[in-house]
């Protein structure tokens, strides 16, 4: 099988031949074959072959490769794609100070948005991801040269990308409690309350631009979606206004709740909240419902949940992140156990340390191991693989198009050698996916029905050339993002005692392991 760089000529129909297939919980019994009309999958079985057309492009399987389908990177956030490894582990309040300091000096160009969109695409299609929702925050603002970067980017790579831009519209002392009290008598008293780099109005715009110009770009691969990035960091009007932009796009909203014990705390502190959670105050706007991605969801208890299983949302699991971050373990079992559809998420680079669905797969399928005594009660691996593709594709507002393999169903697949140590001998393969597998196993990946990876680089792009043009920029800038992340570290006093007074705080339940 070859995989010619800046392949034009796109093969319609591809064949693949005596593979494995997973289909429902497991892989199929027998080699068997699968025959994709672009962009969907055409046949399964003894009609695969008959249906192919002289010029099918044909995978040999050989009986020792399985089909899967392809994975779902179901929240995201791009613009940290260059800064893998760079920060210590910090409490979400505190890293952000230094994930995204608002410098003018690191306002990126549109090469340099494009490049980092790029690494991450190129990281996910080599280990299999087909699918990805980003939500952006494209600092200091989501200017219609930044969003064409971002969308260009996942274009040329031929990666299924669904893209919002998370910008907050409110000052940082409504985003957290505390904040205005501690710094009223220190210098940083005005910069706290200073408003958003851009007012809503502007942001409006700014989705107008995303939707006019990239909503069922590609072919319908490339979709926008809307971003309040949490419920306590924008104003009720900006919310609504976004909800209505999602219902009339049948798009996904991304919503960040209760990541962190601190958002917990707030509800308490803030009047607008009136003693209501996050998740209470979204329902009681009226603004919680099927459209709606819960990211995180970890500082939630009962009630929260039973208004996300109510209004029918989605909830995004990101466990390594939440474990980079100290932020708690999400109560997944408690979701499942009222039907809330999960689906799983890298989160970013920089506090995943890799845009990479693999250690989240294995991450979901153990951290839960040590949240309850009843081992009954622990996630089985065809569990989180169902979070993996039901759970994601219902995120992505694909339910039935994506994450499964069966005919009419997007042809978004990866495949992977099960001639290698991982997969040998070959003991449960569910078991062996969530626990073994790291991305290395996987010699092809296909989008829409074309093979867009495969061998260990993209077909669509001079993977190298790009990768060497990155790793140039990227350097040149270093000094630039060390300076001012050493500037943020003057104001961290300020967000720690925030963190620390909310650490401290009795809300009634605990998502650490003590």
């Amino acid at each position: 099988m070859s995989f010619p760089v800046g392949e034009t000529a796109v093969t319609r129909q591809t064949l693949f031949t005596d593979v494995y297939l997973w289909i429902g919980a497991g892989p199929t019994r027998a080699p068997t074959d699968l025959l994709v009309d672009a962009p969907l999958i055409a046949a399964i079985g003894s009609d695969a072959r008959a249906l192919a057309a002289p010029d099918a492009r044909v995978v040999a399987g050989a009986g020792r490769h399985l089909v899967i389908p392809g994975l779902i990177n179901a929240h995201f956030h791009s613009p940290a794609n260059h800064l893998k490894g760079s920060l210590p582990s910090l409490p979400l309040e505190l890293f952000m100070l230094f994930e995204s300091p608002a410098d003018e000096a690191l306002r990126p160009t549109p090469r340099e948005i494009y490049l980092r969109t790029m690494l991450g695409a190129i990281e996910m299609l080599n280990h299999g991801t087909t699918s990805v929702q980003d939500d952006a925050f494209l600092m200091p603002g989501p200017e219609p040269d930044a969003i064409d970067a971002v969308l260009a980017a996942y274009a040329d790579s031929g990666i299924r990308a669904t893209v919002a831009l998370d910008q907050p519209e409110l000052p940082d002392a409504d985003k957290l409690p505390f904040l205005g009290e501690i710094a009223a008598a220190t210098s940083w008293r005005d910069a706290v309350h200073a408003p958003a780099p851009m007012a809503a109005a502007d942001l409006l715009n700014c989705y107008e631009y995303l939707f006019s110009r990239w909503h069922g770009a590609a072919d319908g691969r490339l979709r926008a979606a809307v971003s309040i990035s949490a419920p306590q960091r924008v104003s009720v009007p900006y919310f609504e206004a976004l909800v209505q932009l999602s219902h009339r796009h049948h798009t996904p909203l991304f919503a960040h709740m209760l990541e962190t014990k601190t958002q917990r705390v707030l509800s308490q502190h803030q009047a607008r909240f009136a003693g209501r959670s996050l998740v209470r105050y979204t329902a009681d706007l009226g603004l919680l419902d099927e459209h709606t991605n819960v990211i995180h969801a970890v500082w939630v208890d009962d009630a929260d949940l039973d208004l996300i299983a109510a209004a029918g949302s989605t909830v995004l699991h990101n466990p390594v992140s939440n474990l980079r971050l100290g932020s708690g373990v999400m109560p997944l079992r408690a979701m499942l156990d009222r039907g809330i559809p999960v689906g799983l998420g890298v989160d970013e680079a920089i506090c995943n340390d890799a845009v990479d669905m693999w250690s989240v797969v294995r991450m979901a399928g153990l951290i839960h191991n040590i949240t309850d005594p009843d081992s009954d009660r622990w996630p089985r691996a065809t569990e989180v693989l169902d979070c993996l593709w039901a759970g994601g594709a219902q995120a992505m507002g694909l339910p039935d198009t994506l994450g499964a393999i069966a005919p009419g169903r997007l042809a978004d697949l990866a495949m992977l050698d099960l001639h290698t140590p991982t997969f040998t001998p070959r003991n449960d393969v569910a078991g062996q996916l969530v626990y073994c597998e790291n991305g290395s196993d996987v010699v092809a990946t296909m989008v829409d029905g074309v093979l867009v990876a495969g061998a260990g680089r993209l077909t669509r792009v001079d993977q190298e050339a790009l990768l060497d043009e990155a790793r140039e920029l990227f350097a040149a800038r270093r000094p630039d993002l060390i300076e001012a992340q050493t500037a943020a570290r003057e104001v961290l006093p300020l967000y720690r005692e925030v963190v620390d007074r909310a650490a401290a705080a009795d809300v009634g339940i605990n998502r650490w392991v003590k």
